[in-house]
């Protein structure tokens, strides 16, 4: 079976993926770190989400190389969203990047699409996955996650079908102009709202890789919330949910994503702290003067 096995397209912190079986398929095979059950989550998920027709990579089968867990998808041919997005303005900074009729309306248009699908049922909680990893946090106080799980307690629930981990690395474009959405593994019923924060927290606070260069990055930066502001426009249209209900969502998945800090740089997890203890401390000083 490992003769199917081709070359290595990418590789992730969980997984690696290659070709499979010539040029029309991929496998995505676990690390060390995660587990069959894990995988077969992610197949029962996607596999899912694929018969109810969303924008997602056609399941095929699970299997085991050598021991590793493994998802046989359909290959998409495409780049990932920032990566996308940064490739342009590597080849020319000066040229015009078209944000309201380019990517950033189209994932809200796909993340829109999956939000309002309510059509899909999932034995797992948004709410508690999210209480679990907030609590696994290592770069918060005790008292810190309390009072991050206290706000997500606050915030109104919801049962509707949730991605769990929408990054932008997590939204590939094709050659075809459309987009689809892979990792499945975190997959949940709860609040569209968190997706939205989490995603809206990975552009807000994202610190590129020293190897961008200086014009591209700074660029990045001094649009980024422009970019925000189309995504919401798009996003909004399509489902109801404003920006004012998104950002209560904020500060708990700005603590989610680190628990994933081994995939953020050490300036990334050192500004979402700060944003994180700043919001506390406001809601803190607001409550004594009430």
């Amino acid at each position: 079976m490992s003769s199917k096995l081709g070359n290595k397209i990418s590789e992730g912190s969980c997984s690696e993926v290659f070709e499979w079986e010539g040029s029309h398929k991929v496998i995505k095979l676990a690390k060390e770190n995660i587990d069959f059950e894990t995988m077969n989550r992610e197949f029962i998920n996607n596999k899912m989400a694929w018969d109810h027709k969303l924008p997602v990579a056609r399941p095929f089968e699970l299997l085991e190389i050598n021991g590793r867990p493994g998802i046989v998808y359909e290959r998409i041919y495409g780049k990932p969203l920032l990566e996308r997005f940064l490739g342009h303005l590597m080849v020319d900074i000066n040229q015009k990047v078209d944000l309201n009729g380019g990517d950033i309306p189209l994932i809200a248009r796909t993340l829109g699409e999956i939000h309002n699908n309510s059509n899909i049922n999932l034995p797992a909680s948004h709410r508690e996955d999210l209480k679990y990893l907030i609590n696994s946090v290592q770069y918060l106080t005790k008292e810190e996650k309390e009072n991050v799980i206290s706000i997500l307690d606050s915030l109104p629930t919801k049962q509707l079908l949730c991605h769990g981990d929408p990054n932008p690395d997590n939204f590939l474009i094709g050659d075809d102009g459309k987009a689809v959405v892979i990792d499945w593994m975190n997959a949940s019923i709860g609040n569209p709202e968190a997706d939205v924060a989490e995603f809206i927290v990975m552009i807000k606070y994202a610190i590129l890789p020293p190897e961008i260069p200086s014009q591209v990055s700074e660029y990045f930066y001094s649009i980024r919330e422009e970019l925000i502001q189309i995504f919401m426009e798009e996003y909004t249209n399509l489902t109801g949910i404003t920006y004012d209900e998104i950002i209560p969502w904020l500060t708990p998945m700005a603590a989610r994503k680190l628990y994933t800090a081994d995939a953020l740089l050490e300036e990334e997890k050192k500004l979402l702290v700060e944003v994180i203890r700043k919001d506390l401390e406001t809601r803190e000083l607001t409550n004594k003067s009430m």
